[in-house]
């Protein structure tokens, strides 16, 4: 039975691997500082199989026994959270991602970190394919997430190269699904409660810049593809099929049957135009695609939301 760290474990996508870890037979132990992340969404797990660890990943980590997986997901992933924990974010992209690549070194155990598409900036290439740059600029208000995760990556490839770790990276295109916080700055989980609420839908900027949203279930297959591979070098993981802002708004007015209007405010700084991976390396290395579409998965997270108290 494989026996598995999850950094970030109790935090939207983190839980759903604990989970899907879980039912692939796995021994998880689930580590949060609980900044961003909650109990809440690692309840359900509890049994002979799991383990929750409350911990700074920033700090030393310590887990007894062997370890065969380190999945490193620790870090405020939304923009409203990087903006008000700019240092946080820094620090566990560098100091978080030095802590658990020294326990995978220690433990000869694989491991796998959560990069993001963020990596490329606001790009000059699109769709965004792996051997894309980036156009990021660093002393922006969003370069705290962005720069983080550019010195994780490196740092990730020294470790590989240097150390001869078995090191991945999955960059991760705009994710969504249950278990998002409520109005934590991101499109979905904002614009959702404020439909359920029939209130104005804040859409920044003309809403004519594009994303591409993948349900939270795709990724997280993808990724256990790219952890089980030979593959070292980064992986796009998302869903290619694009569209606006606008759009988008508009599907979840629909989909929740909402009286709510959209209003405009403006575009905050560096925030991206596109963004839309290019999975070609996914598709032919991990046979890999997306098989949910928008409204089929947006259908299961307004489902959720109801359970919550958006109020």
């Amino acid at each position: 039975m494989p026996r598995t760290l999850v950094t970030g474990g109790a935090g939207f996508l983190g839980s759903h691997l604990c989970e899907y870890l879980l039912k692939k037979g796995h021994q998880v132990i689930a580590m949060d500082n609980l900044l961003t992340g909650t109990i809440a969404n690692i309840e359900h797990l509890q049994n002979e199989n799991f383990k929750f660890i409350k911990h700074d990943v920033t700090e030393y980590i310590y887990i007894a026994g062997e370890i065969d997986y380190v999945l490193h997901f620790a870090s405020p992933a939304s923009p409203l959270d990087y903006l008000q924990l700019p240092i946080q974010t820094l620090k566990v992209g560098a100091l978080g991602t030095h802590k658990a690549l020294g326990l995978a070194l220690s433990k000869k155990a694989t491991f796998l970190i959560a990069s993001t598409s963020e990596i490329y900036g606001d790009p000059l290439k699109h769709p965004q394919s792996e051997d894309y740059w980036g156009h990021v600029n660093p002393v922006g208000p969003r370069g705290v997430y962005d720069e983080a995760k550019r010195f994780a990556e490196a740092l990730t490839m020294a470790y590989h190269r240097f150390h001869g770790v078995d090191a991945k990276i999955v960059r991760i295109f705009n994710t969504y699904g249950p278990r998002m916080r409520p109005n934590d700055g991101r499109a979905i989980p904002t614009f959702v409660p404020q439909a359920l609420n029939n209130e104005a839908i804040t859409v920044f900027g003309d809403g004519s810049q594009t994303r591409s949203f993948c349900y939270v279930s795709d990724l997280v297959e993808g990724i256990y593809r790219l952890l089980v591979s030979d593959i070292n070098d980064p992986v796009n993981i998302g869903n290619p099929t694009e569209m606006t802002i606008k759009e988008m708004a508009e599907t979840v007015i629909k989909v929740t049957d909402s009286q709510s209007k959209i209003t405009y405010k403006p575009l905050p700084v560096d925030d991206p135009k596109v963004r839309q991976p290019d999975i070609s390396k996914a598709k032919k290395l991990l046979g890999w695609e997306p098989t949910v579409s928008f409204e089929q998965g947006l259908t299961k997270t307004v489902e959720w939301f109801k359970t919550q108290n958006l109020r």
